[in-house]
């Protein structure tokens, strides 16, 4: 006679077992279908610490997490450690599961034992239910359970192959703030968007503590500020019971104030060192781009009234460090940052050709080329195979290190190095143009890596594990703009002046070969210099624009 265990364990029903069920059991059997807070308080035990295994007494934010996921398709969720929001979304998932028949659920989380420990609360939760309740169980292995009713539950790291080529009605990201490296969290929303785009009724938990300035920073304020379909969750330390102003300072005590601020008052806030006060970069408010193409995000188009500057720093197209730089507007304070391109691919041999269309579409901008490794290389190919001309150039004086200028004589370059003088210099400045607001920075990359830009030894680095790419090119910039030749050719007197000159320079030129007059009447006749139309009167024998 065939047991009606699951494999001879006393706690799971078989599947296909037929249970008889009376007219009570019935209509309780009805409401938790219907309720998934009356199912969690009154069905589902967990694990205390202290007391064993106890029956689910929720919070009232735990009732309004279950009530929210029950009733929306998209959940974000910044709670502190240590809250029970894994007890929680377990709770719901167990309810789905049982409750909707044919639904994949994806547990994921930023280690693949992260989930699979979710994976096992949830079979806890399974094992002590009521057999009335339970569905016959079909599957029962470590990463993945299937009970008779169709309904699939599996538990992965959150990686870009993990629901790849699957449909799921829920997937759930538990930690999301915390994967590493932080870029596979974008990686994994391009690749999962395809499955979550599948259904109409898909739903998507994310449930994380905050960590920097990354993904979930990002999804966190879109859903705040409703530019998406997230509905937003915030729970305050406080609001666990048994959490007062003595367990605040305890924990501090044993912590530090900044591992206090981020993950119990969910703080989005980098490393204590880094080079921006922290207060100024929470205050840092990001701007979604105008235009998104093969790495160049736009934040501003050109104003062909303006001026640019185009800090390039350059990586040898490996898939490690990015090729980047940023377009800076200095026509007025405060300098705005109005494009940026990163990509760790492309080829040093294309980077220039990029770095040119770019330039010539913001005024023909000017360009400083960081030319230490194969950033010469680049700087060479910008200036003598595509004959760019905006091309900075520095000259070395001795003591005085680099200066930026024409570059002619001896001791010239194009571009800049990288030296522990230039990189002290422009730190500095770095420092007061964004706390001072003299720079304004859009870029959401760009702001991160400035959460992440810390002090080591006697300089500032990315953190272990993160980039400074594009923070580099800023620091190149506040290196430039207290450089005397930056503020002549940025100055738009002086350039009006030069123009001026220029064009009296052209006519001296033609002279020699005199004018004729025809005896028709006067016109006038335009030309370009650069981005500039210049109209001739030949009545005046002027130049006007």
């Amino acid at each position: 006679m065939p047991s009606d265990n699951y494999l001879g364990n006393p706690l799971l029903k078989a599947a296909y077992v037929n249970l008889e069920y009376d007219e009570d059991t019935l209509k309780e059997y009805v409401t938790c279908s219907q309720d998934p807070v009356h199912f969690s308080k009154n069905y589902v035990k967990i694990v205390h610490v202290d007391r064993g295994l106890v029956p689910f007494d929720l919070y009232d934010y735990q009732e309004e997490m279950v009530n929210t996921f029950h009733n929306n398709r998209f959940v974000i969720c910044k709670m502190p450690r240590q809250t029970g929001k894994s007890t929680t979304i377990v709770s719901y998932l167990l309810h789905y599961a049982l409750f909707n028949e044919q639904s994949n659920i994806a547990i994921l989380a930023n280690k693949g034992s992260t989930a699979r420990d979710i994976l096992e609360r949830l079979k806890t939760a399974y094992e002590n239910l009521p057999k009335w309740l339970q569905q016959g169980v079909v599957v029962w292995n470590r990463g993945n359970i299937e009970i008779e009713n169709g309904s699939k539950i599996m538990a992965a790291s959150t990686s870009s192959s993990a629901v790849r080529g699957s449909s799921f009605n829920i997937i759930f990201m538990d930690e999301f703030a915390h994967i590493d490296p932080p870029n596979l969290a974008e990686e994994f929303f391009t690749s999962v968007y395809p499955t979550i785009s599948s259904g109409e009724t898909t739903k998507v938990f994310i449930v994380s503590t905050p960590k920097g300035l990354n993904m979930f920073y990002k999804m966190w304020i879109d859903a705040e500020e409703k530019r998406s379909s997230y509905v937003p969750i915030e729970v305050h330390w406080s609001q666990v019971p048994g959490r007062d102003q003595t367990w605040r300072e305890e924990t501090i005590r044993n912590t530090s104030e900044q591992q206090f601020a981020q993950e119990y008052e969910c703080e989005f806030i980098g490393s204590a060192n880094t080079l921006i006060a922290p207060t100024k970069l929470r205050a840092m408010a990001y701007k979604y781009p105008i235009s998104q193409k093969n790495g160049l995000d736009m934040y501003e188009d050109v104003d062909k009234k303006h001026s640019y500057v185009c800090i390039v720093d350059t990586a040898r197209g490996r898939g490690q460090d990015y090729s980047a730089f940023s377009i800076i507007d200095v026509t007025k304070f405060p300098y705005i940052q109005v494009a940026k391109y990163r990509d760790s691919n492309i080829s040093p041999m294309i980077f220039p050709n990029v770095i040119e269309n770019v330039c010539k579409h913001y005024n023909n901008a000017y360009v400083l080329v960081e030319i230490n490794d194969i950033g010469g290389q680049v700087a060479d190919i910008i200036h003598y195979n595509l004959e760019y001309e905006n091309l900075f150039k520095t000259t070395i004086l001795g003591r005085s290190g680099q200066t930026l200028g024409e570059g002619f004589g001896k001791g010239s370059q194009l571009g800049l190095r990288t030296t522990k003088e230039v990189k002290r210099k422009g730190c500095s400045a770095l420092k007061d143009l964004i706390e001072s607001d003299k720079l304004i920075v859009y870029d959401l990359d760009t702001i991160t890596e400035l959460t992440t830009f810390i002090v080591k030894g006697q300089s500032y680095e990315a953190e272990e594990g993160y980039h400074d790419d594009l923070v580099m090119t800023l620091v190149l910039f506040g290196w430039m703009v207290n450089q005397k030749y930056f503020t002549d050719v940025t100055d738009s007197d002086l350039r009006e002046k030069l123009y001026e000159e220029q064009l009296l320079q052209a006519e001296q030129n033609m002279l020699p070969f005199g004018f004729i007059d025809d005896g028709r009447p006067d016109e006038k006749v335009s030309e370009r210099w650069g981005d500039t139309e210049w109209f001739y009167d030949k009545k005046y024998e002027t130049y006007n624009f």
